[in-house]
């Protein structure tokens, strides 16, 4: 899903937000009542996900724009209508044909269906009138009956903007002429010429771009724009995954200049300006292969018998300002990329690695959130600003837990002090209704190739969740600050909406399968259930399936200018303040902070361009979450490919009529055994139990069963494993 542009006479339309495009959908048809699923597809399947449409359908109902009818249908609310937008006519003669515009929803067969708000019925689009459309792209067409047809049929007349203009694949090369092979299907074959190959050799994974378009826009002109290595090389298929969803691989050269020429040593006269917490016992807790160290503690306590506690955050925005081509850079990318090998980072190294980074023994800037607080945890006094520290040590997670296990150690008794606090906020956000999904990661242990050799499931200590407990009281506080200003200040909020029930009464219903009662009748009772089953969960075999179900139910966290608070938290304003390093919403919301702290007269943020930024850094982190994902599950098929024919234990985690997933306990690989494979006795599928039972044994292979398997064959490419009962 990409932000869309529209163009029309040399200017540029803001986009309209999905709040906005549903809306849309009721006003053109103020008589209608739509369901989720039909809103869902007028929008665009392929444009955002189930729990997008949910969520927008949801704050539109809360602004009392849409009205929800029983069955879950809605309708617009009497007096909320508006001008239909997006239709214009096209007038030959005495007829007229309208134009619509919408997304290409293409099928397998190259045709299309044109997935418009501004219709009720979805537009077919045969292939030979795409005019060159690719999938997803915002297109205009012509609307008009086909002879002898009853059905609307339409032809592209415009391309308002592509998706996206870059792909990766396998270019193979003659003595006359070059292929393009695509990862993905593409409608239409680019044309590589020769002399647009720039170094690439045959056989060669590359990056390509579209250069330019025929007349007809049948007959694209594509060049590499960077060779990537040969398939299956670990650094190739990285890097094929990052620019698959549209993360560059390099900065730009003026972007690499700016970052360049950012001074190490940090002006004196700035050192003045700010609150120095030189000499205050401070340090930095970070996974042990971290570099950007975007966050440390400072604690002291006071004369009156009470802690002050600091949350000190690098000072990004002090180096990047506000319209720079480091900031549109920051921006585009919205956020940097974790894969299993690397990271791809927003910011050039020497900011993110080097000058912002929060390294021990050097006088560091920061936007710091200052507590004072009781031992109880209470929060007596709270102060933003910027100010100057310098770190003593650097911690990662399994030192300072040892330390905290032991009593002995730096800091032993600074960390057990941040370490009772946290516990005591912890139990608080847990009694008011936050929901702890403690689901697992996997972390990998690679050779000098990158290649894994050794996969283990990550583990939270309290060593890491006193790190995230403070981290959430400093984004808590800024956010309530902010938002509970008289003035009413444009803010970049971290929302999260109400669950899905539809999704919630399927979970219900699973979970009384195994044996767990979920309430959900209320808000409140939701979370204090949910919280009850997961702990009930753990150490059982289906503890990771349940989990993972759990939060599949919950609607998707994401940036607006709209609180509408964090229900998974349990906070009634939360925002992110703590990375700006690695998230762009967290510099935005430091320049927001800023501002109000330093001068008000300067708050004149345009609450829409504010929104639209909202929506294009919820929807890149969307994307690096997906590539994050595949990159580990690239290495888990690469992990099982050197261990076909080895058994291992395993928890059923899906079933469907053609067989049944497991995934494995020891290193959550998840590969299928397909039911024809398993000869022992013929087996029928029970949608209802989730189950595939024998005819005449009456084996059950059931959802959250343990069963154990044998690897019989990965494919890299597909990114799949095939088991087999072993």
């Amino acid at each position: 899903m990409t932000n869309k542009r529209n163009k029309k006479n040399g200017g540029t339309k803001r986009p309209q937000s999905l709040e906005q495009r549903i809306l849309q959908i009721f006003t053109n048809n103020p008589a209608y009542a739509y369901g989720y699923k039909a809103i869902h597809s007028k929008v665009g399947r392929r444009s955002y996900e189930a729990e997008e449409i949910v969520e927008a359908v949801n704050n539109l109902c809360q602004k009392g724009q849409i009205t929800r009818n029983k069955g879950n249908r809605f309708k617009l609310t009497p007096g909320k209508d508006g001008e239909p937008a997006g239709k214009e006519t096209a007038k030959s003669g005495n007829t007229s044909r309208k134009l619509i515009e919408g997304t290409v929803d293409m099928t397998s067969t190259g045709n299309a269906y044109i997935v418009s708000e501004h219709s009720e019925r979805d537009i077919y689009v045969p292939a030979a009138r795409l005019k060159g459309a690719f999938d997803g792209d915002r297109v205009k067409i012509r609307v008009g009956m086909r002879r002898g047809s009853r059905r609307p049929e339409g032809e592209v007349v415009e391309i308002v903007e592509r998706s996206k203009s870059v792909f990766t694949g396998i270019v193979k090369i003659s003595s006359k002429f070059a292929l393009f092979i695509p990862d993905t299907n593409l409608p239409l074959n680019l044309y590589l010429p020769m002399s647009k190959i720039n170094g690439a050799k045959d056989g060669n994974k590359v990056l390509v771009r579209i250069a330019e378009w025929s007349e007809d826009g049948k007959k694209p002109i594509a060049e590499v724009v960077e060779v990537l290595g040969m398939p299956g090389e670990n650094n190739a298929e990285m890097l094929s995954i990052v620019a698959n969803r549209g993360f560059p691989l390099q900065f730009p050269e003026d972007v690499v200049e700016q970052a360049e020429k950012i001074p190490d040593a940090i002006d004196p006269e700035e050192i003045a300006r700010r609150r120095s917490f030189k000499g205050i016992t401070t340090f930095t807790i970070d996974p042990v292969d971290a570099k950007d160290f975007d966050d440390a503690l400072s604690v002291q306590q006071l004369p009156n018998g009470n802690w002050e506690i600091g949350v000190h955050i690098a000072d990004v925005t002090h180096y990047v300002t506000e319209g720079t081509a480091l900031d549109k850079e920051g921006y585009k990318r919205a956020t940097s990329v974790y894969l299993v090998d690397r990271v791809i980072p927003m910011f050039p190294e020497k900011l993110s690695n080097l000058v912002c980074s929060l390294r021990p023994n050097e006088d560091k800037l920061c936007f710091s959130a200052v507590f004072e607080m009781t031992n109880e945890a209470e929060v007596v006094k709270q102060w933003f600003g910027k100010t100057v520290i310098h770190s003593i040590r650097r911690f990662h997670y399994a030192e300072a837990q040892d330390i905290l296990d032991t009593g002995k150690g730096d800091f032993a008794a600074e960390l057990q002090t941040l370490n009772n606090l946290a516990k005591i906020l912890r139990n608080k956000r847990m009694t008011a209704g936050s929901i702890d999904f403690g689901s697992d990661e996997v972390k990998f242990v690679l050779d000098e190739t990158g290649k894994p050799i050794e996969v283990m499931v990550k583990v939270m200590h309290d060593s890491n969740r006193l790190i995230e407990d403070f981290m959430l009281l400093a984004n808590r506080s800024v956010a309530t600050f902010i938002n509970t200003r008289p003035e009413k200040v444009p803010f970049v909020n971290r929302t999260h909406n109400l669950p899905d029930i539809e999704k919630l009464v399927e979970f219900k219903r699973l979970a009384a399968d195994f044996g767990y009662e979920l309430k959900i009748d209320t808000p409140e009772q939701i979370s204090q259930s949910l919280n009850q089953l997961l702990q009930q969960v753990q150490g059982q075999p289906e503890q990771h399936l349940l989990e993972t179900l759990a939060i599949r139910s919950m609607a998707k966290a994401a940036y607006s200018t709209h609180n509408i608070g964090h229900y998974g938290l349990a906070f009634t304003h939360y925002t992110h303040f703590t990375s700006p390093i690695r998230r762009y919403p967290d510099v935005m919301v430091h320049r927001i902070l800023n501002q109000y702290l330093t001068d008000k007269t300067t708050l004149n943020r345009n609450l829409d361009e504010l929104e639209k930024k909202c929506e294009h850094t919820s929807i890149m982190e969307r994307k690096a979450m997906e590539a994050e994902r595949e990159s580990v599950k690239y290495k888990q098929v690469e992990y099982l490919s050197e261990r076909l024919g080895q058994e291992f234990e395993g928890v059923i985690s899906g079933v469907a009529n053609f067989g049944f997933w497991v995934e494995l306990s020891d290193n959550k690989c998840e590969g299928l055994v397909r039911i024809s494979s398993v000869i022992d006795d013929t087996y029928f599928f029970d949608e209802k139990q989730h189950a595939f039972v024998g005819y005449n044994k009456g084996k059950r292979y059931q959802l959250g069963a343990k069963v154990r398997v044998r690897v019989v064959s990965t494919d890299l490419l597909a990114r799949t494993i095939d088991f087999e009962v072993a």
